[in-house]
């Protein structure tokens, strides 16, 4: 049976005149990890939460440590309370039980702090539920910020049971008991029946891993944060957490929050020696180098997606969510946790500072961001660009540079070889010497870099969108990302002739001279050939036949969870329902109109592509 869907516009697109080029729902901006003073933050949890509004959020997670900490964030913090600050100090030491027995549960109970866990089940979670209340046109999860043995931090999330009838917290504060580092408490979650992980080091982190995947995939992510700052994320650790738990640990926040400090990103000086623990514009070295960290797991087909985070502790280093950072992720459905766990699991996402672009669509063939495009042969693709630099001034207070221009996008491009084996050397090899620019474009064209990339002319529509059409050959599996940046090619100490980010200099930076060197990244597109290896497992193994208008699929049974036909303008026009235990599928195309239609294919979260024509 055939669902008819409608075309949803985005409101930035729907301004312009333009059709946004993904059909089904829209994208959100969002925020991974801001603190409160329920931890080591400075302002209290309802004033975080209207931060969040104020700068322009559609989504967002409180979250914050592990352990234990001793201020009740709905009253201790500053607040500004009819435009003046105010700082109130309620600490959990001064909160009793009727017969006058502290709150506190758990071992060292006297020491006046409470474990994170309690607080999350008993306490922040029902101002979380509060602001869902106040903001119901908002979508506002409860997460936390973990401390993974053998690692530094992640942004960790388990949505079960948040929005249950009656709204609770008790899985993600039972995860926080059993695997947090900085959680030593044996008491109090075992009155709960909780079983404390006796493991450490990194088999603790990949044993929760294990349980997120097998307990709570769909329902749960686990993203490394500031993943430079201490050096405690590799290569080979990133691909074992991911391989342990593809539909959990699905990237990283490698564009950290503490954006407003001297030191960019709230990394340590000495984390910038080296340069592998700096920021670059703003983004780590992680991501911002071409052919880095980023690059070798992109290279192997690898879905390890680039997130950005605000980290929100105080006014002193960091910006209030929003105010600077971004992450945009499509999503089929507004206000669905579901969705949004979906939509970043898919990789359709981009990262953007000083709201230098608020719109982008970024396709293949038809193919967006996070998805593969499967090509019959080798042979030409089509990459289409459409961004939206806003017109109007951003959020900078700091200095008179509030309306930003986009100076140029790069288009980036790395060869895809298969994943590699824990078994190979190259498993701890966090470099892909193969990705590079391929293509830059600009408002006038004709610009030269030092590497023989000529700019070409990006197509003016008005109001500030930009349009790009390109053509690529494609003779084996590639990837291509973009990046584009408000900067010119050799600015001295922002960029270098070739237009890459300068290593940012530890003690030199400010708000304002953050808000002046902007960036955005895009997530990137696989394309794959039928006879070709290396995008994934699923494609690997994957068969499609065409005769006439009759389409035969073969795929491993219990890979193959549903088909729909999209036609080159992004609009789904049918829905298959495909019985996921069968081996072998069947799609009858008679009766649509003819032409060319991209056939998307959910392989167990993962989206492929194959373009077909009708005849």
């Amino acid at each position: 049976m055939k669902t008819k869907q409608l075309l949803l516009l985005s409101a930035a697109f729907a301004a312009s005149g333009l059709l946004q080029l993904n059909a089904q729902g829209q994208y959100v901006a969002g925020d991974f990890h801001q603190h409160s003073s329920y931890t080591d933050g400075s302002w209290t949890i309802s004033a975080t939460m209207r931060k969040n509004v104020e700068y322009g959020l559609d989504w967002w997670a409180n979250s914050e440590h592990g352990g234990s900490f001793a201020t009740w964030g709905r009253h201790g913090g500053w607040d500004d309370i009819n435009g003046a600050d105010i700082k109130s100090n309620v600490q959990w030491s001064a909160l009793t039980e009727r017969n006058g027995a502290t709150i506190i549960k758990g071992d060292n109970a006297e020491s006046g702090k409470m474990w994170r866990w309690q607080s999350l089940s008993e306490y922040s979670i029902y101002d979380v539920l509060e602001a869902r209340e106040r903001y119901p046109e908002k979508l506002i999860i409860q997460g936390y910020e973990y401390n993974p043995d053998g690692h530094e931090h992640a942004n960790l999330c388990i949505i079960t049971g948040q929005f249950d009838e009656t709204p609770n917290a008790e899985v993600i504060a039972q995860f926080e008991y059993m695997f947090d580092k900085n959680d030593t408490d044996r008491t109090g979650g075992a009155a709960k029946g909780w079983t404390k992980s006796d493991k450490s080091g990194k088999e603790k982190n990949l044993e929760a891993l294990e349980w997120l995947q097998t307990n709570y995939k769909g329902q749960s992510w686990m993203v490394p944060t500031h993943p430079e700052r201490k050096k405690l994320y590799s290569v080979a650790d990133f691909r074992n957490m991911n391989n342990v738990a593809p539909d959990v640990c699905f990237g990283f926040d490698s564009q950290p929050g503490h954006q407003k400090g001297p030191n960019r990103g709230g990394y340590s000086a000495s984390a910038f020696e080296g340069t592998t623990g700096a920021t670059w514009g703003g983004t780590g070295a992680m991501a911002a180098r071409i052919g880095g960290m980023w690059d070798a797991l992109l290279s192997e087909g690898r879905d390890w997606w680039l997130f950005a985070n605000s980290d929100f502790h105080d006014i002193n280093d960091d910006f209030f969510p929003g105010e600077y950072q971004k992450t945009y992720t499509h999503v089929e459905r507004l206000n669905d946790p579901v969705a949004l766990i979906a939509g970043l699991r898919s990789g359709n996402s981009w990262i953007v500072t000083g709201d230098l672009i608020d719109s982008l669509n970024f396709t293949i063939d038809g193919s967006v961001m996070g998805s593969t495009l499967v090509m019959n042969q080798a042979g030409e693709a089509t990459i289409k660009i459409i961004v939206r630099d806003p017109q109007g001034d951003n959020h900078n207070t700091y200095s008179d540079y509030t309306n930003p221009e986009l100076d140029h996008i790069d288009l980036i491009a790395g060869e895809v070889t298969g994943k590699v084996d824990p078994s190979d050397s190259r498993f701890d090899d966090p470099n892909a010497p193969a990705t590079k620019v391929i293509a830059r474009f600009d408002a006038v064209g004709g610009v030269t870099d030092g590497n023989n990339i000529t700019s070409q002319a990006w197509t003016d529509l008005g109001n500030g969108v930009k349009e790009m059409i390109c053509k690529v050959q494609v003779n084996r599996p590639m990837y291509y990302r973009l990046r584009g940046t408000n900067l010119g090619l050799n600015v001295p100490g922002e960029t270098d002739e070739n237009g890459n980010p300068l290593v940012d200099v530890a003690g030199e930076n400010n708000a304002a001279k953050a808000f002046g060197d902007l960036w955005f990244y895009s997530n990137p597109i696989f394309v794959n050939l039928s006879q070709g290896t290396g995008v994934n497992e699923m494609a690997q193994d994957f068969s499609f036949e065409q005769q006439d208008n009759y389409i035969t699929l073969t795929a491993p049974a219990g890979t193959l969870l549903s088909g729909r036909l999209v036609n080159m303008s992004g609009m789904e026009v049918t829905n298959y329902g495909l019985n996921a235990n069968d081996e072998t599928h069947h799609i009858d195309l008679n009766g649509e109109i003819p032409g060319f239609y991209l056939l998307s294919l959910n392989s167990n979260g993962k989206v492929i592509n194959k373009k077909i024509q009708v005849k």
